[in-house]
């Protein structure tokens, strides 16, 4: 696998990548600062993270938040396909895939709930794996194109995507529940200033609800609460500031919004599965998946 890319280098042209690896050694444990969905193929191996390891096989998708971190051990001829997208396009030209109630589930809500440092674990079927890894494959040719279309990249990861929601075993009431106004509009108040001390009363007020109605909405659209997305998102900041900048811990968590440096190191811990120090480190391992 190659050398690591952060987002500033993986994402130089476009806001899309892709590559499919098939592994026959262990990649390390490492951090980045993008999302990532890692596609299974035929093989056999493990798949590491926050929560131990676990043995992979044909169907299994993992999708990482930025922040989230990783590794694979073990492997025999395992077949693993890379699509990945900027952060930073998430919150502006690739921020309409949120739109989209069956991808805001797949790539935000279930990778964001609670106490999954920020990777979730889905099956497709057969058909859906094989279809998606073959459409990454094409990506990847797409990619290294010396004439690449943005439009054509674009399209493969739509399909990409689309093959997955359509392969998961959803019932339609699950996968297609628009999100609530107010929520989106919450959501896009975070995300523009997370370093902001906001409350609870403040943010239901703005969009005229009442807190404790707002908080149901929140967790019944997004998996958590408003202050447990804002956590969330801090935490994704901090990993992107972690991983680029040689700012000591203590001014990344103030710089988020965390201005206790105690409290940022167990905010931080508990949401991503590593220290500031250790994340830092991982960050910038020397191999990649």
């Amino acid at each position: 696998m190659p050398t690591t890319l952060h987002e500033h280098a993986l994402f130089a042209r476009e806001p899309i990548w892709g590559a499919v690896y098939h592994l026959d050694a262990d990649v390390e444990s490492h951090a980045h600062d993008f999302l990532e969905i890692a596609v299974i193929g035929p093989g056999e191996g493990w798949h590491v993270t926050s929560r131990g390891a676990d043995r992979v096989g044909p169907g299994q998708v993992f999708i990482l938040r930025p922040g989230a971190w990783h590794g694979f051990r073990d492997c025999a001829d395992l077949t693993v396909a890379n699509c990945c997208l900027s952060a930073q396009a998430l919150r502006t030209g690739l921020a309409a895939l949120y739109d989209l109630p069956m991808l805001s589930r797949m790539l935000r809500t279930e990778p964001m709930a609670s106490g999954t440092y920020g990777v979730t674990a889905m099956t497709v079927d057969d058909a859906a794996a094989g279809a998606a890894i073959a459409e990454i494959g094409r990506l990847e040719r797409d990619l290294a194109t010396a004439h690449r279309r943005s439009g054509r990249v674009l399209g493969r990861l739509v399909t990409v995507l689309g093959i997955l929601a359509d392969g998961r075993d959803l019932e339609p009431a699950v996968a297609g529940s628009a999100v609530h106004p107010a929520v989106a509009a919450t959501v896009a108040r975070l995300e523009a200033a997370p370093a902001e001390q906001w409350r609870l009363e403040d943010l239901a007020r703005a969009v005229n609800l009442d807190p404790a109605y707002l908080g149901r909405l929140f967790v019944q659209h997004i998996g958590l609460t408003p202050m447990g997305f804002l956590a969330r998102v801090r935490a994704e900041r901090a990993a992107t500031l972690l991983a680029h900048s040689t700012r000591p811990a203590a001014q990344v968590g103030a710089a988020v919004g965390w201005p206790d440096p105690t409290y940022f190191a167990r905010r931080f811990r508990t949401l991503v599965g590593l220290t500031p120090t250790e994340y830092r480190r991982r960050s910038r391992a020397v191999t990649t998946g």
